[in-house]
């Protein structure tokens, strides 16, 4: 069990001494070699817990903790994306279907749609760039803007 604890914090010091510097740490081969290591780490403290060593067993679970917090996604790559801008011009009929508005609507109901779908799908209110964009987009097609 001392070598498994060792050969964890001999992977730990490496991964530490190598930083952003060391190309292979940035593979995600070394996502699932933590997580078995972080497996590997927990079932030893189980082990040596139950054989009533208990420091061991405290330093076993942190280096398990440690390696399992490392297996999470990185945050640059957990951000959404932006949404691509439109490709093509809105056509008139998308445009109304989007705002559900029908073919006789005058100017102030298409205001008052697109007013009413805008505070619901307004990024701030918890909405999508995306969505606030496609609305953009229909009222000033059928507004002429």
């Amino acid at each position: 069990m001392l070598y498994v604890a060792l050969g964890c914090v001999a992977l730990a010091a490496f991964a530490w001494a190598g930083g952003r510097r060391n190309p292979l740490l940035r593979r995600r081969e070394w996502r699932l070699l933590s997580a078995a290591l972080a497996v590997a780490c927990f079932a030893g403290a189980a082990f040596v817990g139950l054989r009533g060593e208990w420091g061991r067993a405290i330093v076993l679970v942190v280096l398990g903790l440690w390696l399992a917090s490392t297996v999470r996604v990185s945050p640059s790559s957990a951000q959404p994306k932006a949404a691509p801008p439109p490709s093509r011009e809105m056509s008139v009929s998308e445009a109304r279907s989007i705002l559900g508005v029908g073919p006789e609507a005058t100017k102030q109901e298409v205001q008052a749609a697109y007013s009413r779908l805008m505070r619901l799908a307004h990024p701030d209110k918890g909405g999508t760039d995306g969505l606030a964009a496609q609305l953009n987009a229909a009222r000033d097609r059928l507004l002429g803007k």
